[in-house]
C-alpha cells in the first residue's frame, strides 16, 4: 500500500520509478567507469576489442530507459511527491534543475556516442544486444568524428559532476539535516 501525505500526493515514489531509478544509476555509473577505463587503454587491448561494444549497447539502453523514464514521470505525474516545504527556494530549484540536467544528459550522451560510432569511418558500428547493429545515419567523417566525440566526453563528465550534486544534497539531508521533513532518500528507497 502507499503512503500518502495530507495534500493527498504519495510520499514515496511509485515502485517502477524506483525501480528505473536505481537500474538507470548503476548502468550510468558503469557506462562512466567503462568509459574511463577504455579511453585509458591501448586501442588494440584485447578487453577493449569486448568493452566497447558493450559500452555502446548499454548506452543506447540508457537512452531507452531514459524515455520510459520521462514516460512514466508523466503518466504519474498527479501523484509523484513534492519536494518537501522545509526546503530553501534555493535548495528546491538547484535540486529542479539538477534533476533535469540530469535527464537530459541521459538522453543527450547516449545519442552523441551514437553520432560518434556513426560517423567514424571504419567504424564497426552500434550493436544493440540481439541487433547485430542500429542503422547508421550519419556520414562518415574524421572532423564529425572528433567533434561528436568531445562532446559525448564533456557531457558525461557533467554528467557525472550532477550526479555528484544529487547524491552530495541527498546524503547532506539525511546526515546533516537529521532526517526529518527534508530526508528525501525513502521516497526513493
Amino acid at each position: 500500500m502507499t503512503e500518502v501525505s495530507r495534500t493527498g500526493r504519495s510520499v514515496r515514489y511509485p515502485v517502477s520509478i524506483r525501480i528505473l531509478h536505481w537500474l538507470r544509476a548503476i548502468l550510468i555509473l558503469g557506462l562512466i567507469a567503462c568509459g574511463w577505463y577504455m579511453t585509458g587503454r591501448a586501442e588494440f587491448d584485447p578487453t577493449a576489442g569486448i568493452l566497447y561494444p558493450n559500452h555502446k549497447q548499454f548506452g543506447i539502453l540508457v537512452w531507452l530507459l531514459a524515455l520510459v523514464h520521462l514516460t512514466l514521470r508523466w503518466r504519474y505525474h498527479a501523484v509523484l511527491p513534492h519536494k518537501p516545504a522545509a526546503l530553501k527556494a534555493w535548495e528546491k530549484r538547484l535540486s529542479h534543475g539538477t534533476q533535469r540536467l540530469i535527464i537530459a544528459l541521459t538522453l543527450l550522451t547516449p545519442l552523441l556516442g551514437y553520432a560518434m560510432s556513426s560517423s567514424i569511418p571504419d567504424g564497426d558500428g552500434v550493436p544493440f544486444f540481439f541487433i547485430s547493429h542500429v542503422p547508421e545515419i550519419l556520414p562518415k567523417s574524421d572532423a564529425a568524428f572528433a567533434v561528436f566525440q568531445a562532446l559525448h566526453k564533456y557531457c558525461a563528465y557533467l554528467l557525472l559532476a550532477c550526479i555528484a550534486l544529487h547524491v552530495a544534497g541527498t546524503m547532506k539531508h539525511r546526515l546533516d539535516d537529521k532526517g526529518g521533513e527534508t530526508d528525501v532518500l525513502p521516497r526513493m528507497l
